[in-house]
């Protein structure tokens, strides 16, 4: 086995994980756990989206939360923007990353963005052009990369294309998200084996849920396959909409363990992750799905 040095870990917990959340958070909580997250070492924390506020209404009130966060220089805070009217909004903001996101299924792409996925391409394309003007630097998501909650499998060409897309409209990075949570090893590693040949391996990420407790064995797979950036959410925050019974994205605390115990590099403090995730679960009045965050939170109160 031979797994990267070192990786880049990029926490999405303050978007993908809070964006689901029935309990209201106040501004001043969100930005806590930003600046907790960005003090522990993170290089980039996704600090939310510019997205209606109809649909993602714990997410309305980002241009707050972007005005009052202490930016630290070495740290990126992406926000997610689906059209040029959200682009606009970050640039207003003052964000210097952005988000675009589609996805490799058809039905899903329809029902999490209400168009196709050409279409999805289509309010990129202001996006980018904004972009490459303001120099900000724009990542992109690809969702269902194994499976769809409604179009069932998801073939690994299919991911390939997508992301080749991404990366030829000057998207940076491409991260390619098991949204709800499917996939094995052996599929992760067919789907990367796949995209590899449109994409090169260092502008790939990986964003794996956490449904059927696959994560990690799916972090090392595809870690043997060269891939060393991954998205991960504090406390294992987050959960698909669209796929009932879709659990939490894999957490921060699982993920720093593990890379910890195998000795390689990634720079963020394990215990102050921990602390941040115990203070936002208290907050939402829910314990934290990350396994380790559990069994920290457990040993602090014997």
């Amino acid at each position: 086995m031979k797994y990267p040095g070192r990786v880049r870990l990029v926490e999405v917990g303050p978007r993908d994980g809070l964006q689901n959340e029935a309990r209201p958070l106040s501004v001043e909580a969100k930005v806590r756990l930003i600046d907790a997250l960005s003090a522990a070492g993170h290089a980039a924390v996704e600090a939310g989206s510019f997205v209606s506020p109809k649909w993602v209404p714990q997410m309305a009130d980002t241009d707050r939360v972007m005005a009052a966060i202490q930016r630290r220089p070495d740290t990126a805070y992406p926000v997610l923007v689906p059209n040029k009217q959200g682009m606009n909004a970050a640039l207003e903001a003052g964000c210097a990353e952005v988000a675009v996101f589609t996805a490799a299924s058809e039905a899903f792409c329809r029902k999490n963005t209400n168009c196709s996925i050409d279409e999805s391409f289509g309010r990129f394309a202001p996006v980018m052009e904004a972009a490459r003007h303001r120099g900000v630097r724009v990542r992109g998501y690809v969702s269902t990369v194994i499976a769809c909650p409604y179009d069932g499998k998801v073939s690994p060409a299919r991911v390939a294309e997508v992301s080749a897309r991404l990366l030829e409209m000057g998207c940076y990075e491409v991260s390619l998200g098991d949204t709800i949570g499917v996939g094995t090893p052996a599929e992760c590693v067919a789907m990367v084996d796949a995209v590899v040949e449109r994409v090169p391996r260092d502008k790939l990420a990986a964003h794996f849920h956490d449904t059927y407790g696959q994560s990690l064995a799916n972090i090392l797979a595809v870690m043997e396959r060269g891939i060393a950036v991954f998205d991960t959410a504090v406390a294992g925050l987050g959960g698909c909409p669209y796929a009932k019974g879709a659990s939490g994205n894999v957490g921060t605390e699982d993920v720093v363990y593990m890379l910890d115990g195998l000795g390689i590099a990634h720079g963020v403090d394990l215990e102050k992750v921990a602390a941040a995730g115990r203070e936002i679960c208290t907050a939402l009045g829910r314990a934290p799905a990350s396994k380790v965050a559990q069994a920290l939170s457990a040993k602090l109160a014997a």
